[in-house]
């Protein structure tokens, strides 16, 4: 059994996505951000970085418990634990983890700086348009790759869907104008909304 601890946030959706795809069996312990329970001591013994998400396997390598944060970590872990969503030829792997790490650290650091702006006091519209240009241009990035391919990393299901979908289903609903008019994402992202597994992990 693995514990998650997580809020509603992309990062975090990243995590619940890769337990449900899995069919990792796990216990969701939600965390209120908004009352500082990341900031406890119980739950900075788990990261001392005060971020979500975290999961602790009660069952991990070798038997013993394993406590793991970040949010791209948690998603390599459960794909390799279940034997899934990670393609076994180098090549193609070695194109999965260029699909992960894009969509993990170039579109997310982005939104968060950006959705952080838009919820300020004060929101500075120039700056928030600085970063919502930035996200456009990775988006018709990935509109152009999906023209050519079905998924983030070629024909097949990988985690780098999952980490991609969970920042643009954020985006979609925080900014939904920056992925807009974007046809080949749509269809991927239409895709990807239909999984069961994606579904059930979005009910925050």
């Amino acid at each position: 059994m693995i514990d998650l601890y997580a809020a509603g946030t992309s990062n975090s959706w990243r995590a619940r996505i890769a337990l449900e795809e899995c069919g990792l069996a796990y216990t969701f312990h939600p965390i209120a951000l908004d009352k500082g329970e990341h900031k406890t001591p119980q739950f900075l013994a788990m990261n001392p970085n005060g971020q979500i998400p975290v999961i602790v396997d009660r069952d991990g390598p070798g038997g013993k418990p394993l406590t793991l944060s970040q949010s791209t970590a948690i998603l390599l872990y459960c794909a390799e634990k279940s034997g899934k969503f990670v393609p076994k030829d180098s090549a193609a792997r070695a194109v999965m983890l260029e699909a992960l790490m894009i969509a993990s650290t170039d579109v997310t650091p982005i939104f968060g700086a950006c959705f952080g702006l838009m919820r300020s006091k004060e929101p500075h519209a120039p700056s928030i348009q600085v970063f919502k240009d930035r996200l456009r241009a990775f988006f018709k990035v990935w509109d152009d790759k999906l023209a050519k391919r079905k998924y983030a990393a070629g024909d097949e299901v990988t985690i780098a869907d999952f980490s991609l979908y969970a920042g643009y289903a954020r985006l979609k609903r925080a900014a939904p104008d920056v992925v807009e008019g974007l046809p080949h994402v749509a269809r991927w992202a239409q895709a990807m909304g239909a999984r069961p597994a994606i579904q059930r992990a979005l009910k925050f």
